[in-house]
């Protein structure tokens, strides 16, 4: 999950997000959207032909552009994907997706492609490719990658790189702070208002209208069923589509979990309190951590009431720059920073004990790092962001179911960190200026169905915590559940092991192979002097 004010949701670095794609170098042209195409010619690679099912219509073309190169896409086959931008409105506006499907490795691959389902909301698929290419999933099966709507590499996009910018400076301001509240929230009408001045939908761009769109790739394709990967935010579209648009899918994996019936601030706190208590333990059962950093979970709740109290303002610089960079770092800026640290755990109890000694630069120049770092800078979609969160999340929630969510989960908090969820803080006042339709209720239904699904989690993720594999399972039964320990959000892009399981679950989606997790070991946490 994804905000302007947090370091990123997919990230597997705290200093740099995933790299996410770019404008189509040469897009398709619209086309015609009445009729239908003939399907593909039998034994034809998916993606090589133009095709047009009812509203939809894909053809092929250059490789979306990327701000880097990324090598996993060399030999990819490319396209666009035309829909339209709100399907009450079949005769209105049309998006532009793009489209890039990797080959199998194998000689002989499966007929059913894996499509990879980015982080966020706001990560563009195509962006991630190596991600999913690294772990191996384009073993036997095509790895379809598509930007969801409003992403880096559609047309339009809904990115806010004045959002971004205030990311930047907010290092610098109190996280919590009245003030920084009503700076907050006027980036995030900028960007707003910005966006519908060019026409855009606002209201069309979140989880019903987006899991329509990979099923009309589906169709579009000739594909007659594909198995889902999901990531993070992905898992959550992922548990839209498997209730929406079950016929077309085989098989679901879903990795860092959120589930769509708990989404909200809530779950967030809940999850911050499994992850960091996994590896406060992590750290206790090993006889060197627990002796030089014994009782962590108390030392940290004690800096963040100090904290709020009283915040502490320093000076780093960042790495590749010889510029000062103010940071100020208070209680919820604290908690929000240890909900990504889980991803470089070995030096969280060092971290720490330098802070609780007046040394802050560490965790200053983390928290600074990944709001500057170019990756951070004009490649989220804030414009899906808050379609998803502002029409599903907060219209279900209340303010007093969010913040007992923070009171149940650390009592010890002020009330004010308790108030501001990780890395959602002031959301319920911006999307009051995002102004978008609140979703059906039944987006908040619990996803049912007899697909087979690989529910994957990290012991230490205090992002979304491993007990949603669990809750998820209950009316699947067909899930296998699976906690990889020692192991932050989005197990895939730091486990070989999950990489494995999640290969060998779309082999045998009865039988993932699981044999990996006996020979896990936990991280050598940094000993300071």
């Amino acid at each position: 999950m994804t905000r302007h004010h947090a370091p990123r949701r997919s990230t597997v670095r705290i200093a740099a997000g995933l790299l996410v794609g770019g404008l189509l170098a040469a897009p398709a042209q619209a086309q015609s959207r009445t009729g239908t195409s003939p399907s593909p010619s039998p034994g034809a690679p998916i993606g090589t032909a133009a095709r047009t099912v009812g509203d939809a219509r894909y053809a092929p073309g250059p490789c979306p552009r990327t701000p880097e190169p990324i090598e996993a896409l060399k030999g990819a086959r490319c396209g666009t994907l035309t829909v339209p931008e709100n399907r009450a409105e079949p005769k209105g506006k049309t998006i532009r997706l793009g489209v890039a499907i990797v080959p199998a490795k194998s000689a002989t691959p499966k007929p059913d492609p894996i499509v990879w389902l980015a982080g966020g909301p706001g990560d563009d698929a195509v962006g991630e490719a190596k991600m999913a290419i690294d772990g191996g999933l384009n073993r036997d099966r095509d790895v379809i990658f598509m930007s969801q709507r409003g992403t880096y590499s559609a047309e339009p996009n809904v990115l806010c790189p004045n959002i971004d910018e205030f990311n930047a400076k907010a290092v610098g301001l109190v996280y919590d702070a009245p003030s920084t509240e009503r700076l907050h929230v006027a980036a995030t009408k900028a960007c707003r208002d910005r966006l519908a001045a060019r026409g855009i939908d606002l209201g069309a761009y979140n989880d019903t209208e987006s899991a329509a769109d990979y099923e009309d790739l589906r169709n579009a394709l000739g594909v007659p069923q594909w198995n889902l990967y999901g990531i993070s935010y992905g898992t959550h579209l992922a548990l839209v589509s498997m209730r929406l648009h079950p016929a077309g899918l085989r098989s679901v994996g879903i990795d860092g979990i959120l589930p769509p019936s708990k989404g909200g601030s809530a779950l967030t706190w809940s999850s911050a309190r499994q992850g960091i208590d996994g590896l406060f333990k992590a750290c206790a059962d090993q006889p060197a951590c627990n002796k030089r950093y014994p009782n962590l979970p108390a030392t940290f709740e004690r800096l963040v009431r100090d904290l709020e109290a009283k915040p502490v303002t320093t000076t780093v610089t960042l790495p590749g720059s010889d510029k000062p960079v103010k940071v100020v770092l208070d209680g919820g800026a604290l908690v929000t920073w240890m909900t990504s640290a889980t991803h470089v755990a070995p030096q969280v109890p060092i971290a720490l004990d330098e802070l609780a000694h007046g040394k802050p630069q560490r965790i200053a120049e983390q928290w600074a790092g990944g709001k500057l770092s170019p990756a951070a800078m004009g490649r989220v979609a804030h414009g899906l962001v808050y379609g998803v969160f502002c029409s599903e999340w907060t219209p279900y929630e209340s303010q007093e179911q969010a913040l007992r969510g923070g009171q149940t989960a650390f009592p010890s908090f002020p009330r004010s960190v308790q108030a501001q969820a990780p890395q959602l803080t002031f959301l319920r006042p911006d999307c009051d200026v995002w102004n978008v339709p609140a979703a059906a209720p039944s987006i908040r239904d619990v996803t049912r169905g007899d697909i087979p699904t690989l529910a994957l989690s990290g012991s230490f993720d205090s992002q979304t915590g491993a007990d949603n594999g669990p809750y998820v399972a209950r009316t699947l039964p067909k899930a296998k559940v699976v906690t990889v320990p020692y192991e932050p959000h989005v197990v895939f892009a730091t486990s070989k092991c999950a990489q494995e399981i999640a290969v060998s679950f779309f082999d045998d989606p009865a039988a993932p192979d699981t044999g990996c997790l006996k020979g896990l070991k936990p991280p050598a946490f940094e000993i300071g002097s």
